[in-house]
């Protein structure tokens, strides 16, 4: 668990101190505690309320994969936003911020993606130049180097931006409001915290101070963040306790599962068996009219042999009748005449 920050550590890094009362903002009122020595006291019981509600909100949007983007380009600031964004795995800038960062992020990723072309070994890029080409080429590497430092994984705008000193980084806050990113901000005394969401009023200067709170919040993020690996490690072992379970469970009733088994090869043996006397039943069917179909052309060929050879001789006894028929009417006709003719001339010769 993250240790909550108490009213005696903030009390010992300075975080109470403000600036000069007459560089204070009006709207500032509500956390100021006192004047002292031309100086305003920070009240730092509604710091630890407003860190509070930070860090929670801040938890919400880790604990659904949100991504926070880290800004912090002052001197006192830069090393340690660094140093916290790294120890969490989020984004930062600590170098000047680039007009449009947010809102034309689409050049951002170009450019981003042309620093990755850059800084690839072996690239095509580098071929067939001068030498005076190459160190333009590594000049422009080191610059979008330094430009997109911490931003070089960042894929999509961010869920949520802390910012360590709103009136340096006003370009980044008025981003993200036109966005409507929420913003997490350390306020002093001459900046107005009615323009973030979340403002946590502390002394913006004391190294400490920041220190203090921003290690706060990536305790948070860590603490989340562990707490999802946990969750995720436990969905991954779930399987394995679910199979020592069913296989206990299938020890248990190995014992039905053999009955139910034998009783359905012993369904199986009876049905093969009804199916075989089904199908010797069918093949003895098939057979027999196949035989009848077999035999009755055998019987009609001998029956056909039979009568061609019966009906030969009829027809060869005809003929030499026909024959004697025609031999003797021939001569018969002949005779006719000769003899009407022989008495036809007897009798003229008698007259």
């Amino acid at each position: 668990m993250a240790e909550q920050i108490s009213f005696k550590d903030l009390l010992g890094s300075g975080a109470h101190f403000g600036h000069v009362t007459r560089k204070w903002h009006p709207n500032y009122e509500p956390y100021v505690l006192m004047e002292r020595n031309g100086v305003h006291i920070i009240n730092l019981e509604e710091t630890v309320k407003h860190l509070n509600t930070a860090i929670e909100f801040v938890k919400k949007i880790v604990g659904k994969n949100g991504e926070i983007l880290f800004v912090g380009t002052k001197k006192q600031a830069k090393d340690i936003v660094q140093q916290e964004a790294d120890r969490c795995g989020m984004f930062y800038i600590v170098e000047r911020w680039l007009g449009g960062t947010l809102t034309n992020f689409s050049t951002i990723k170009k450019s981003i993606k042309r620093l990755k072309a850059l800084e690839k070994e072996g690239s095509s890029i580098y071929e067939n130049l001068t030498k005076k080409e190459i160190q333009m080429l590594n000049r422009e590497r080191l610059k979008l180097s330094d430009q997109h430092r911490g931003i070089k994984d960042m894929r999509r705008l961010p869920d949520a931006v802390v910012i360590v000193d709103v009136d340096r980084e006003i370009t980044a806050l008025k981003e993200a409001i036109s966005l409507e990113i929420p913003v997490i901000a350390i306020v002093d005394t001459n900046c107005d915290p009615r323009i973030v969401n979340y403002p946590i009023p502390a002394n913006d200067d004391s190294i400490r101070t920041i220190q203090l709170i921003i290690s706060a919040i990536v305790d948070a993020i860590a603490e989340v963040k562990d707490g999802n690996a946990v969750t995720a490690e436990d969905i991954s072992d779930v399987p394995q306790q679910t199979d020592n379970v069913t296989t206990k469970s299938k020890d248990a009733k190995t014992t039905d599962e053999k009955e139910k088994t034998t009783k359905k090869e012993d369904k199986a043996v009876k049905a093969k068996t009804f199916t075989e006397k089904k199908e010797k039943s069918t093949k003895t069917d098939e057979k027999q009219p196949k035989v009848d179909v077999v035999e009755k052309p055998k019987a009609e060929k001998k029956v056909e042999k039979k009568t061609t050879t019966k009906a030969k001789p009829k027809v060869t006894a005809k003929k030499p009748v026909v024959k004697a028929v025609s031999k003797t009417t021939t001569p018969a006709k002949k005779i006719t005449p000769k003899t009407t003719v022989r008495k036809t001339t007897k009798g003229s010769e008698k007259k």
